[in-house]
């Protein structure tokens, strides 16, 4: 596995791809700098591979360029560290998914989290990540969540436990704007968070997070992970139960006006 993807090779890809699309766009450097709030040399150091693109850079450029996702899976590559070499497969597939599902029970989805958030959960990883590797992870994290905005709008889901609304990574101010975030995203009309009551016996999801997605050619794939080790897969009988077992778990959980309750008062409780 990789530990380090950030230089070299990757970054000039990645670099080689932005000028690809941003001459097909009909743009200079400057039109695109302008277009996305960086300079022109910011975008010309990321196009020699001189640096990564950081914030909002490879989402903005991705819907200025009309790249239609290709810049943000391109960006989970430099992500530097050996979670990228595994985690690439899946990004590539929800980076243009127009369905996505996930059943979370220990934390807060990527999809959800603020860059503070990201940032504290990296920097408590065991083993320890060097600074490097953290920024990577926060970068192609904040990247990914341009699936949220993008056009056409996806159908997204969660079904979350209570557990990780609770946990305050990062302390009460960063816990409190995350649970923030979570209700201002709950807010989207093709977004929808439920919460299971901690209340209920028993429901389907008690053998563990999965996130579904359906691709923008309908095919379906299940993504599974657990600790370091991961499964993207199209095997069918494990997508039926997996996609049945969500059906189910929507119809356990909590309503999405109950779940935005159950949010705000958490957060109300800080």
């Amino acid at each position: 596995m990789h530990t380090s993807n950030h230089g070299g090779g990757n970054a000039e890809m990645f670099g080689a791809l932005l000028r690809h699309y941003r001459e097909r766009a009909g743009l200079s450097q400057e039109g695109l700098g302008l277009k996305i709030g960086f300079s022109k040399s910011q975008v010309a150091m990321v196009e020699r591979g001189d640096r990564p693109p950081k914030g909002v850079f490879t989402p903005q450029a991705d819907a200025a360029l009309g790249a239609g996702g290709a810049l943000i899976a391109a960006a989970e590559k430099l992500t530097s560290s050996r979670v990228a070499s595994w985690f690439g497969p899946f990004a590539e597939e929800e980076a243009t998914a127009r369905a996505r599902y996930e059943y979370e029970s220990h934390v807060v989805p990527g999809l959800l989290q603020t860059e503070a958030h990201a940032r504290a959960q990296f920097s408590g990883a065991c083993p320890p990540l060097d600074d490097d590797e953290i920024e990577g992870l926060v970068l192609g994290r904040l990247a990914r969540q341009h699936m949220l905005t993008r056009k056409p709008l996806p159908d997204i889901s969660f079904v979350l436990e209570l557990s990780p609304l609770t946990r305050p990574i990062g302390g009460r101010d960063v816990h409190r704007a995350q649970l923030h975030h979570i209700l201002e995203v709950s807010r989207l009309r093709h977004v929808h968070i439920q919460v299971m009551s901690p209340q209920r016996e028993t429901h389907g999801g008690l053998s563990g997070p999965f996130v579904l997605l359906e691709t923008d050619d309908r095919r379906r794939l299940a993504y599974l992970e657990v600790h370091t080790q991961s499964i993207l897969t199209s095997e069918q009988q494990t997508l039926g139960r997996l996609f049945a077992r969500y059906g189910t778990l929507r119809t356990q959980a909590l309503g999405p006006e109950e779940s935005r309750k159950m949010i705000e008062q958490v957060a109300e409780g800080l």
